[in-house]
């Protein structure tokens, strides 16, 4: 079935539930409700919610990152967080959750090929904002944009084309065109422009097309393929970089997360595994800081010790500390793994709480 068609039968019907889509790396779900576009998922690393509020300008990359943990750590949607926090506003939140869901759904206008799966009555259960798009508008746009898509194919011919800048770009006032033109000037493929700018390669190809029809910049050259996946290379890297991580191997981990970087850098993934490099990092040195012949002593009476704050497993640690067992034979005591105990000798060794004597 033709896209269109697929869109029509859901509409048509008044169905509700979830489309599934794929192709290649990429998957989608565009959830309905009464036949109507409720929202939308997509692994495109362009088409989630904060990059749409970057794009737009409406958060900054930092309060995007900040959320994101924030996210992690409490499991609440990004809306909610960003709203809860006041850095936009919940009419704000519709309006760019609404241009989330026609963008995921045009760009499906321009598969050349892919898979799909309607799955009736699916509905995600943390959807709090439904967008209620009609789908005869959006098939409409679908259409045009192919169409549209043909004409700048026949200029631009691949993703992998690059360019050079023309005419005077420091008199340009838009942002959007500052920003194009200075990814133009490093030597930025279409492809690698999209995915820096948060766009489709659709949208971005129309962004350098009339770039094009304005002087502002001309082809340097056309590239050799149609611009290959980029969503799927940036997939691989971060399997490639979770599996160095496991392995201890830290170097080849963080190479492969500062790959991720280069060509999505707000990839929250690659930021996250960062941090998980340098944490995994620090906990290897603290591990190699702790001999376990030594003999842990307390540096501290009883009464500073009850001014500390410690947890239940540091508590446990202290009252094995006698001064006369060293750090293996606690570590056979410990009911926590010999790695999580030596870790908390670590921290108790940065407080001064306890030393280490032969």
């Amino acid at each position: 079935m033709a896209l269109p068609d697929i869109l029509q039968w859901i509409s048509a019907g008044q169905k509700t539930g979830t489309l599934h889509l794929e192709s290649g790396s990429i998957r989608k779900r565009i959830v309905f409700r009464d036949g109507n576009i409720a929202t939308s998922w997509s692994n495109d690393p362009r088409e989630s919610l904060g990059q749409f509020l970057i794009r737009d300008r409406l958060i900054s990359e930092e309060q995007l990152f900040r959320a994101l943990l924030q996210q992690e750590s409490e499991g609440r949607l990004i809306g909610s967080i960003l709203v809860a926090a006041g850095i936009i506003d919940e009419e704000v939140l519709k309006l760019s959750l609404r241009s989330k869901a026609e963008e995921t759904i045009y760009d499906l206008f321009l598969w050349p090929e892919g898979r799909f799966e309607f799955k009736e009555g699916e509905l995600p259960d943390d959807v709090l904002i439904h967008t209620d798009l009609k789908v005869t508008s959006v098939i409409f746009e679908g259409i045009r944009r192919v169409d549209e898509w043909a004409r700048i194919r026949k200029v631009i011919p691949t993703t992998g084309a690059t360019f050079k800048v023309r005419g005077a770009p420091h008199d340009i006032d838009h942002p959007t065109d500052r920003q194009l033109l200075g990814l133009v000037a490093l030597g930025k493929s279409a492809a690698e422009i999209a995915l820096e700018t948060r766009r489709s390669d659709f949208e971005a190809a129309a962004l350098l097309f009339d770039l094009l029809v304005r002087d502002l910049i001309a082809i340097e050259k056309t590239g050799e393929r149609a611009g290959g996946d980029p969503v799927g290379e940036i997939q691989e890297l971060l399997a490639r970089a979770y599996e160095k991580l496991q392995a201890r191997r830290y170097d080849d981990a963080l190479r492969a997360y500062e790959d991720v970087l280069a060509r999505d850098r707000l990839n929250q993934h690659a930021k996250k595994g960062l941090l998980a490099v340098a944490q995994s990092r620090d906990r290897a040195r603290a591990l190699r800081s702790i001999p376990l012949s030594k003999v842990p002593v307390l540096t501290m009476d009883l009464v500073a010790l009850t001014r500390e704050n410690f947890d239940p497993q540091e508590g446990f640690v202290l009252s094995r500390v006698n001064g006369q067992w060293d750090v293996q034979s606690i570590l056979k005591l410990c009911p926590m793994s010999e790695e999580q105990a030596l870790l908390i000798f670590a921290r108790l060794l940065e407080r001064n709480v306890i030393e280490l004597r032969d």
